[in-house]
């Protein structure tokens, strides 16, 4: 079978039963049914829940205009959804303020597949999950604080009955990554993070940490070789998470998240996407063939923040933005746009069906 595309997107992250749990763990997964046979178009953005403010409704604008050119399947949240301290509870206007009343194209009302990142743990994390916040607005759709998203078609387009059958296109699996409880610098920060932990995870079991010193010294690995991820078939793999692996941006000194990476790669990663850094970026492993996406423009952008890396950058913008993603069996095809939509830079990956053997 051919080798998979696998796209990690990176946000300071979001869902419950985490890709770090326990063999046997199983995550939670929803079935999302493309609406064209053979293509799934997507968009990506992230760091983005300000009122309207630092360009944020100029973007969504630009969103629901590709949005409906792509005729999307649904949106992709890579984290820090509201600023500057998540929301407190599912009546919190601030959602509205910062979500419903600014993405309202009619493109965009589309499932949103939500990552939690480090600003929405400063406030109630576990509001975002709540299935009341999807009374407020139906869209929003932060299933777990890590869960899967499948995505394949029945060749004799049936209803779906279980994860893996044999007639089916099989066309992706979205790894969504709780990613921030792997940065011990939140476990330390002045912050209040120190008391956001309660009943989130931790390797194997709920956390009750609410000090510092209760924070584990090892945060955990992505799947191991039993796990979920190892068990996809799917021809693209997409890790959906927060903190980044890669940057040549402010935040690549934030490097918790390197040795993922490394066990991403290993995995036949493709493609880490992220968000936390405010900007968008594509940057090229020197040592795996996995290519390193940041959608982090979703408002405030970092305007002149640049670091080196001992990867390739293939491409950097620290202005406002977000990404497209046209997948199909055998394609990928990846956009990044302005806050004018412009497009900035275009990825394309191909494979054929022996790759996948």
């Amino acid at each position: 079978m051919a080798r998979v595309v696998a796209i990690v997107l990176a946000v300071v992250a979001a869902a419950a039963a985490l890709l770090v749990a326990p063999a046997a763990a199983e995550l939670t997964r929803v079935e999302h049914l493309p609406k064209t046979e053979g293509a799934l178009n997507i968009l990506a953005v992230g760091d983005w829940g300000r009122r309207g403010q630092y360009n944020q409704t100029l973007v969504s604008e630009q969103m629901g205009l590709v949005g409906e050119k792509l005729d999307i399947d649904f949106v992709i949240s890579t984290g820090d959804n509201i600023y500057d301290d998540g929301i407190a509870n599912t009546s919190d206007p601030l959602f509205k303020e910062c979500f419903t009343n600014i993405y309202t194209a009619q493109s965009l009302q589309k499932p949103w597949y939500i990552v939690l990142g480090n600003h929405d743990y400063t406030g109630n994390a576990l509001a975002q999950q709540d299935p009341a916040i999807r009374e407020v607005d139906s869209r929003y759709l932060s299933i777990a604080k890590s869960f899967i998203v499948n995505s394949e078609i029945d060749e004799l387009h049936d209803n779906f009955v279980c994860i893996f059958v044999v007639h089916r296109k099989e066309i992706a699996d979205f790894f969504l990554v709780d990613t921030s409880p792997f940065y011990l610098k939140y476990w330390n920060s002045s912050k209040t993070l120190t008391t956001r932990w309660r009943n989130l995870w931790l390797p194997g079991r709920l956390s009750s940490a609410t000090t510092p010193s209760a924070a584990p010294a090892s945060m955990g690995t992505l799947p191991s070789s039993s796990s979920c991820f190892d068990q996809s078939s799917r021809h693209c793999r997409v890790i959906l998470s927060s903190l980044l692996v890669d940057s040549s941006s402010k935040m690549n000194s934030e490097s918790d998240l390197f040795r993922h990476g490394n066990a991403t790669q290993a995995r036949g990663a493709d493609m880490y996407v992220n968000g936390h850094d405010h900007c968008l970026q594509h940057i090229s492993s020197r040592n795996s063939p996995v290519q390193f996406m940041t959608s982090g423009g979703g408002s405030k952008a970092w305007a002149g923040k640049f670091k080196t890396t001992s990867d390739k950058i293939e491409f950097i913008y620290d202005g406002q933005g977000f990404m497209s993603m046209q997948l199909s069996k055998t394609e990928a095809h990846l956009v990044f746009y302005d806050v004018a939509g412009n497009v900035l830079h275009t990825y394309d990956s191909t494979k054929t069906e022996d790759d996948e053997h």
